[in-house]
Parts: structure tokens; C-alpha cells; sequence
């Protein structure tokens, strides 16, 4: 059985859940690999990664390079004498890197592959109204999330579950399959299973405002759909407008009702302590939500200190 020496690739706190339950088996991580450190807030502070934190509190070998091509990066990977490496949630790697070791790189991707490939696989798999996901573990090749499946596990997604609950879920299902995979490899035992390629493969694309913005002639179901895909990070959003003010707010929570009404689509509809408002075939249920310039609040919090009038409508 060969001893593994593993070098860790991981930006975000979904990576910290697999790293950690690597070395709480008792693997041996030689390094960790993660992105380079960035301005972010309103103050501009430097903002460390999850997994950066992480790689301190366990001193753990740290590398950030900004060009993965970089010579002196790589001869600084070569040096971690790694056999694996792991790839969580990082960035796509030039074949130099994937190559090195002799064991190679394999990543972990939170959907069933094929289905779900890219940047956002956790919300695209909630706005789409699937009823399971799970993870696969597969080898890197020259594409993204294309390689040669491992394994793949998966679990059922809760009917009122948001993208951050699903998440943590995923990450915990994420870092056995990991281990599981792991095992695999020290034993030489892998079999690896090619991902078929048809034009029913449904994409994780990458999230931007556009693609976060509700679209309220869509039914009840989509756009709750799309709240919970998209909470808490990075939320959906909309217009509300009343007399002549505007305002961007995010939405976090919802519920649906479906029930036949006369209002128009986009008409809020207010008692002192709930707010839903009218679409085609029903009402969304507004339960969490924020202004601008506010902290993201309950709707009864929110109606305590505004009222709208019986004109006011989202867009």
C-alpha cells in the first residue's frame, strides 16, 4: 500500500470541511495550495481565504501563487514531493500542475457529474427544482469537471432546503467520499468510469447579477425556487417600487401559496405583519429580506418601520 503525501488545492469554506476530515483520518498533507489573498469590504481590508485560515491555525506549508505557470511556483511544488494532490473548489489547473504527481490530482464537485459542471453546481441544482444531488469525485483532465469519474454519492434535496443548508450537507457527504476515494487510491484499487457527453448535460453557470434577478411573471414555484437556490449567498434580488421611490432589495426566505386571485403580477399585498406578493398562479410569501443600506431582516421587523401603499409593485 503506498503512503500518500497529499497537496491540498481549496479557496472556500466547503474546501475546509474536506481538508480537515483528511487529516482527522490521519492523512498526510504536505501542502496546501490556495488563491492569493484580496482586498474586500468596504474598508478594503486584506481578506484571507477560508482554506488560507484554515492552513495557518493548522501550520500547515502554504503556497498562494497568483500564475499557476510560474516557475517558481512549480518548482516549489515539485520540492512538497507530493504523490496526490486534491482539488476542492480552487480554479482550473494548467496541465503541469495536474500531471505532476504520480498518483495524480483528483477533484471533488459538489453535483452528480456529468450533470452540473462549473462554478455553481450547489444553486443550479436548487433553481432547477431537482429533487437529489450529491458529489463525484473525479481525475483531472484538460477540461472542467469532465475527467474520469471515482465515485459519486448522493443525497435528496429537502422541498423547503437553501442553497447554504444544502451546502453543508454536501460538504459532509463531500469529505467522506473523499476519504473513501482516498482509500481507493492507497490501495491501487481505482476504476474509474469515463462521463458520457449528451446534449441533455444541464450547466452550473457562473452566478451574476443578472442570472440573481427575479423574474416575477415566472410561477410561484420557479421563483421560490430560485430564492432558496440563491440563499444566503448570494440572494435573489428585485426592484420594489412605491410612489416614486425604488429600491434594490435582496430576498433570502419565502414561501409559495397557490391560490387563484385578481391582482396584477408584481402587486405587494401587506397586512401589519406579512407581505406576499401576486404572481401568475398565486402569491410568493416574503419572510426575510433587505433594503439597502439596512441588515437583512424579518418582514415583520422590516413592516414595523415602512408601510407601501396599494400601488407599490416589484419588477
Amino acid at each position: 500500500m503506498e503512503k500518500l503525501r497529499i497537496v491540498f488545492m481549496g479557496t472556500p469554506e466547503f474546501a475546509v470541511g474536506i481538508i480537515d476530515t483528511i487529516l482527522k483520518n490521519n492523512y498526510e498533507v504536505v501542502g496546501v495550495i490556495t488563491a492569493a489573498d484580496k482586498p474586500a469590504g468596504r474598508g478594503q481590508k486584506i481578506k484571507y481565504s477560508a482554506v488560507k485560515d484554515y492552513a495557518l491555525a493548522n501550520n500547515l506549508p502554504l503556497l498562494q501563487p497568483t500564475n499557476l505557470k510560474d516557475e517558481g511556483f512549480l518548482s516549489e511544488l515539485k520540492a512538497l514531493q507530493a504523490n496526490l494532490q486534491i482539488v476542492v473548489a480552487f480554479r482550473m489547473l494548467p496541465k503541469v500542475v495536474w500531471e505532476m504527481p504520480s498518483l495524480g490530482t483528483f477533484n471533488l464537485h459538489a453535483s452528480l457529474l456529468p450533470n452540473y459542471r462549473g462554478a455553481a453546481p450547489i444553486n443550479w441544482a436548487i433553481i432547477n427544482g431537482e429533487t437529489k444531488t450529491g458529489v463525484t469525485t473525479f481525475f483531472i483532465d484538460d477540461k472542467i469537471d469532465t475527467g474520469a469519474m471515482i465515485l459519486s454519492s448522493e443525497l435528496a434535496i429537502q422541498e423547503s432546503e437553501s442553497a447554504g443548508n444544502l451546502h453543508d450537507r454536501l460538504m459532509e457527504l463531500g469529505s467522506h467520499t473523499v476519504i473513501d476515494t482516498l482509500k481507493l487510491i492507497e490501495k491501487g484499487n481505482v476504476a474509474t468510469i469515463i462521463q458520457k457527453e449528451d446534449s441533455d448535460i444541464k450547466t452550473a453557470y457562473k452566478l451574476n447579477k443578472e442570472n440573481c434577478k427575479i423574474d416575477w411573471t415566472k410561477s410561484a414555484l420557479e421563483i421560490n425556487n430560485l430564492i432558496r437556490g440563491l440563499s444566503p449567498y448570494p440572494s435573489s434580488w428585485c426592484f420594489f417600487a412605491d410612489k416614486n421611490e425604488e429600491w434594490n432589495v435582496k430576498i433570502y426566505e419565502a414561501n409559495l401559496i397557490n391560490e387563484e386571485h385578481q391582482y396584477a403580477i408584481g402587486s405587494i399585498i401587506c397586512t401589519k405583519k406579512e407581505m406576499k406578493i401576486a404572481v401568475k398562479d398565486g402569491f410568493i410569501q416574503i419572510l426575510q429580506l433587505q433594503f439597502p443600506g439596512k441588515k437583512k431582516m424579518s418582514t415583520s421587523e422590516l413592516l414595523n418601520g415602512i408601510s407601501f401603499s396599494e400601488e407599490a409593485k416589484v419588477h
